[in-house]
């Protein structure tokens, strides 16, 4: 798949080198050129971008609060003559930071970096929506000596029992399943669960509510262990 790139700049001789360097790329496609931020906004709300090449010093808005004022802005290349921007472009999480005038050994770094970025949340939205897909997903685990088959989607959550691991289902069924709770971790998907502490694993889907010291699951209210409350609370809101 293609990766569709936007040009951002207000000089027509850096967008005609950039413009140039895109075509010799296989993979990337010029979606639009525009000569100022506003102008930027409309092919956004219009058109899939996965790369943006941005000029900062720009007429009206600048590069880095036209960044701040999208919500979910795609991969960025800053190609500019200022280098005071550098910092402040690393902390908006760029893919890249050019300084003009740019080698097209040096865009080509840049783009190698922004395509791996891309291919990575590609394969993990990819992943996403494979799980979210897959309703009859199920493990096999050993209980009472029987390889008994467990559905995913009927699990709410888990809780560790010293050698043993519970694991809550529909309808208010338990299994105790004789693994530990961190190898039972890495057989699930961090798509559907999380580990929210030592002695827990939720599933995601399934919390109905969390607040600093524990998530909800129908009438169970799970704690939240202190090294974990910062990855819960960062998936959860996302």
């Amino acid at each position: 798949m293609n990766i569709r790139c936007l040009l951002v700049d207000d000089e027509p001789l850096a967008v005609r080198l950039v413009s140039s360097y895109i075509q010799q790329v296989p993979g990337l496609e010029i979606v639009a050129a525009c000569n100022s931020a506003i102008e930027a906004f409309t092919v956004l709300q219009q058109q899939k971008i996965d790369l943006i090449f941005l000029d900062i010093k720009m007429p009206k808005i600048i590069g880095t609060d036209f960044i701040r004022s999208i919500p979910d802005p795609p991969k960025i290349i800053f190609i500019t003559a200022y280098r005071d921007y550098a910092l402040e472009g690393y902390e908006l999480d760029i893919a890249d930071y050019l300084l003009k005038p740019v080698s097209f050994a040096r865009f080509m770094k840049a783009v190698a970096k922004a395509t791996r970025m891309i291919s990575s949340e590609r394969k993990n939205l990819a992943m996403e929506t494979a799980f979210e897909n897959n309703k009859n997903a199920f493990l096999y685990f050993k209980i009472d000596r029987e390889m008994v088959k467990v559905y995913l989607q009927q699990m709410l959550f888990i809780e560790s029992a010293r050698e043993y691991v519970k694991l809550y289902m529909e309808n208010e069924k338990t299994l105790l399943v004789k693994q530990s709770i961190s190898s039972m971790e890495k057989l699930l998907s961090p798509h559907r669960f999380i580990r929210i502490h030592r002695f827990y694993i939720a599933t995601i889907e399934r919390i109905t509510s969390f607040n600093g010291t524990h998530v909800t699951i129908g009438s169970h209210k799970i704690p939240i262990g202190r090294l974990y409350k910062n990855e819960v609370e960062g998936v959860l809101r996302h």
